[in-house]
């Protein structure tokens, strides 16, 4: 009888602690390995594309962004590619935001790193990993029964509110996206507008009360 194929794993994780234990375990775990680890969004698509990874582990907080909105990026650089994403909480929004863009999983960093090796190879294998108690919810999320208040939002501009939530002024946002300040404030006005809010403060207090950055 012929081994299990390797599950080729591309870690991506900021925080180089974390992303030592991590990737540490899951070298360790037979029939897994990981080709390559990356700290941003931009490092990850550029390993996904040279190493064809099976599987992609995904921080969602990353220093270039939301992990969550990189994932059409990651599957258009390697096809065949699962993701499978790292939270520090799992909610109903976040984990239908990860069903939308086309993730294969959440799971919690709090877990154990025997069910992050369980959830991988569950991914590897074609299938999904969610909380069962996340289902209903994402089920709602994904048939419209939830409030649709940033349904148009823009990958940029969920990265833009996600920013306004911690705080960053239209300088910052402009250099944590790399963009012009006048991009920026483009972003924010888009966001204030789509939100149907009249300042940045409103614009947070709204997207908390929809569930948008949970």
């Amino acid at each position: 009888m012929s081994s299990p194929p390797w599950i080729r794993l591309v870690l991506v994780e900021h925080h180089a602690m974390v992303a030592e234990a991590i990737g540490m375990a899951l070298d360790r775990a037979p029939g897994i390995e990981v080709v390559a680890q990356a700290g941003t969004i931009a490092a990850a698509v550029a390993d996904a594309g040279r190493c064809q990874p099976d599987v992609v582990v995904l921080d969602r907080r990353l220093p270039d962004g939301d992990g969550i909105s990189a994932i059409g990026r990651l599957a258009a650089a390697a096809p065949k590619a699962r993701v499978l994403v790292l939270t520090g909480e799992a909610t109903a929004s976040v984990a239908a935001r990860v069903v939308e863009a086309g993730g294969a999983g959440l799971v919690v960093k709090s877990s154990r790193l025997g069910e992050l090796e369980s959830a991988v190879r569950e991914v590897a294998a074609g299938g999904v990993v969610f909380a069962p108690a996340l289902l209903p919810g994402v089920l709602d999320r994904l048939t419209g029964r939830a409030g649709q208040l940033g349904a148009a939002l823009t990958a940029r501009e969920r990265e833009t509110l996600l920013l306004l939530a911690e705080g960053a002024s239209t300088d910052e946002i402009s250099e944590r996206l790399g963009v012009a300040r006048n991009t920026a404030r483009n972003h924010v006005q888009h966001v204030l507008e789509k939100l149907g809010a009249r300042s940045k403060l409103e614009a947070v207090a709204l997207a908390r009360r929809d569930g948008l950055l949970d």
